[in-house]
C-alpha cells in the first residue's frame, strides 16, 4: 500500500523540539484487506500507530484478542504524524466501514507542530461518529542525548499535545485518554525502565506496560 497522502505539509516546529522529517518510506505494518474487513463485520478494534507501534504493535494485537476476543487490524506506520493517522483512519472508513472501537496512538510525531494536533483530533472525532468510542494514547517525549532544550521544548510540547487531548475528551464524552504520561510520570526514577530513548518503549518492561494500559482501557470500555 502506498504511504498516505495528507495534503497538509509538514511545517517546521513551533519550538525547539525541531521538525519532522521524512517519513514516507519507513517501515511499516498495515493489516490485509481481508483482516480489516474481519475487524469490522466482528466488532474488532482499528488500532492507528506510529513507530511505538511498529515495534509494539505484534504484542498488543495477541492481548488484545486474548483478553477481549477481538479481532485488531493496524495502520502503524512508523514517523507518521496524526493528520496521516486520521487521513488513513478516513479512508478506511470509506472503503470498509468503522468497528465500534478505534485506538489512535499516535502524537508523538506532532511535537514539531502542537498546534496543528487539535484540529486532526477533531477530524478523527468527526469521522468515527459520537455512536463510536475512541481510545487514544496521550503521548511522553523527553529524548535522550540531546540538548536541554531540545528536552525542555519536547516536555512542553508533549504537554501541549495532552492538553488538547484533555479538552477534545471534556467535549468528546466518547473520547476516553489512555494516560501513558501519567504512568510514567509516577515512575520518575524508573524512566530508563519503561523508555530506551525518551519515546520508544524499553522491551519487555515498557512494552508491556503501555500495551496493558490500552488493553485494559479496551476492557474497561467495553
Amino acid at each position: 500500500m502506498q504511504p498516505p497522502v495528507t495534503g497538509r505539509p509538514t511545517k517546521p516546529g513551533r519550538s525547539d523540539s525541531g521538525r519532522l522529517g521524512p517519513w514516507e518510506n519507513l517501515s511499516h505494518r498495515i493489516s490485509s484487506p481481508a483482516k480489516i474487513r474481519a475487524a469490522v463485520r466482528g466488532d474488532g478494534v482499528f488500532l492507528f500507530g506510529d513507530s511505538i507501534s511498529v515495534q509494539d504493535g505484534p504484542a498488543l494485537e495477541k492481548l488484545v484478542t486474548a483478553q477481549t476476543g477481538a479481532a485488531v487490524a493496524v495502520h502503524d506506520w512508523s514517523g507518521q504524524p496524526t493528520s496521516a493517522a486520521v487521513d488513513a483512519l478516513a479512508e478506511w472508513s470509506r472503503k470498509y466501514g468503522l468497528p465500534r472501537r478505534i485506538v489512535m496512538a499516535v502524537g508523538s510525531n506532532d511535537i514539531f507542530d502542537p498546534a496543528a494536533f487539535a484540529a486532526e483530533v477533531e477530524q478523527a472525532m468527526k469521522l468515527a461518529g459520537p455512536e463510536r468510542t475512541v481510545y487514544w494514547v496521550n503521548v511522553h517525549a523527553n529524548r535522550f542525548g540531546v540538548p536541554e532544550r531540545v528536552r525542555s521544548a519536547d516536555r512542553a510540547n508533549s504537554a501541549a499535545i495532552n492538553q488538547t487531548l484533555d479538552q477534545a475528551a471534556a467535549r468528546h464524552p466518547n473520547l476516553r485518554i489512555v494516560r501513558w504520561s501519567e504512568f510514567l510520570a509516577a515512575r520518575p526514577g524508573q524512566i530508563a525502565k519503561y523508555l530506551r530513548d525518551g519515546i520508544h518503549t524499553t522491551q519487555p518492561a515498557g512494552q508491556r506496560a503501555r500495551n496493558a494500559l490500552i488493553t485494559q482501557a479496551l476492557k474497561s470500555g467495553e
